[in-house]
């Protein structure tokens, strides 16, 4: 049997990580500005991390949803203080398309309604409802067209109003900082309208922190710094650190029902041993701070070399979720990162470099950082 071949590969294979540097198996060192698309939160191979699933596997390494288990209630209780929700409901799954169907579907539930609202080239996932609401038709399969989704200009706050305001819309979806879409900004003041628009009009609404939050802003939630308070959100990617995990924090506000929503394998024993000691890591090291810090000085630098160098034409972002738009295809200036100055970075469209390093990547690394993108021009 041979691989379903559906990704365009880098000929590097990656064998060891430590930190935010990685090595191929010709030993290699590459630093690490991208994260495996933001899932490495608290460096690869981090000590403690490897310790607590060593310790857990050595114990248990799974049992089904049909018993206790009382490491899904401790996550549940460090992750409400430690976010801000602790009168939030947990639902865990294993990646975040899963995340946005159940919250998707629970919304639904709730109100009874089947219309959904989502941002112009917004990315929410690849299965069922959370494909539909992803603005992008190369993905979306004839049977997942079903007219749910209504697709918006990010912060045209008039635009959603008068989509809402017809009353059958189930929910509004919103990645605070969109990823795939190009580091693109939410504004304080759309979202802040939103959210009270679908208080008034009975919609749920969804912040999608699948890729810009659990630390990566420089707030345990990208909408934090919106000063917003949505009914649900939802957590995959870096809640794991590279262990399949996605969650669903809900609001009190909606009561749960037995059998409902399900899963085999969400919050199990080793998944949860790995988000315990993301939030270890995350709490004694001070990442969401360092996120903060290190994300502002890395913008500051870029920001120089923007100065000096015309085919940067913006650098934007927050914390360490960071968008660097060219006037050229990204496509040389990435190839040489990579393969002369041995740089992992993302991409988005056609001409945007997008930058999502682990929350522990120093100044230094930072400063590294520049230099090489210095030289690939």
């Amino acid at each position: 049997m041979k691989l379903y071949d559906v990704y365009p590969l880098f000929n590097v294979n990656i064998v060891k990580g430590q930190g935010c540097k990685v090595w191929d198996e010709q030993g290699q060192e590459y630093l690490d500005l991208y994260g495996g698309h933001a899932v490495i939160s608290i460096g690869h191979s981090h000590p403690h991390y490897v310790k607590m699933l060593s310790q857990q596997l050595n114990t248990l390494g799974f049992y089904s949803n049909s018993v206790i288990n009382t490491l899904q209630q401790q996550l549940a209780e460090r992750m409400g203080k430690l976010c801000g929700y602790d009168d939030y409901q947990l639902f865990l799954i294993n990646s975040g398309a899963e995340a946005n169907e159940n919250a998707l579907k629970l919304a639904s539930f709730t109100n009874g309604r089947t219309r959904v609202l989502a941002a112009e080239k917004a990315f929410h996932g690849r299965t069922s409802l959370a494909v539909e609401a992803t603005h992008n038709p190369k993905i979306i399969a004839p049977i997942n067209a079903n007219g749910h989704v209504t697709y918006l200009p990010l912060n045209d706050l008039s635009a959603w109003e008068t989509e809402l305001a017809k009353g059958d819309v189930c929910a509004v979806i919103l990645e605070c900082i969109q990823g795939v879409g190009g580091i693109r900004m939410v504004d304080k003041a759309f979202a802040q309208g939103l959210s009270a628009l679908c208080k008034q009009y009975g919609a749920v609404l969804i912040c999608d922190e699948i890729q810009c939050g659990y630390g990566r802003s420089g707030k345990f939630f990208a909408h934090q710094w919106l000063d917003i308070r949505p009914d649900m959100i939802t957590c995959a990617k870096g809640i794991a650190n590279g262990f399949p995990m996605g969650a669903v924090l809900i609001s009190p506000d909606f009561a749960p029902v037995y059998g409902q929503l399900g899963t085999t394998f969400g919050g199990n024993h080793l998944a949860c041993a790995a988000a315990l000691a993301v939030l270890d890591v995350m709490e004694q090291e001070e990442l969401v701070e360092n996120a903060r810090q290190v994300g502002e000085y890395l913008m500051e630098r870029l920001k120089e070399l923007q100065q000096e160098q015309p085919h940067i034409v913006d650098v934007r972002g927050r914390g360490l979720m960071i968008g660097v738009e060219l006037d050229i295809p990204y496509k040389e200036v990435r190839n040489r990162l990579l393969f002369q100055e041995h740089c992992f970075t993302g991409c988005s469209g056609t001409n945007v470099i997008r930058l999502l390093p682990p929350l522990s990547v120093s100044k230094e690394q930072a400063d590294a950082f520049v230099e090489k993108l210095k030289r690939c021009f």
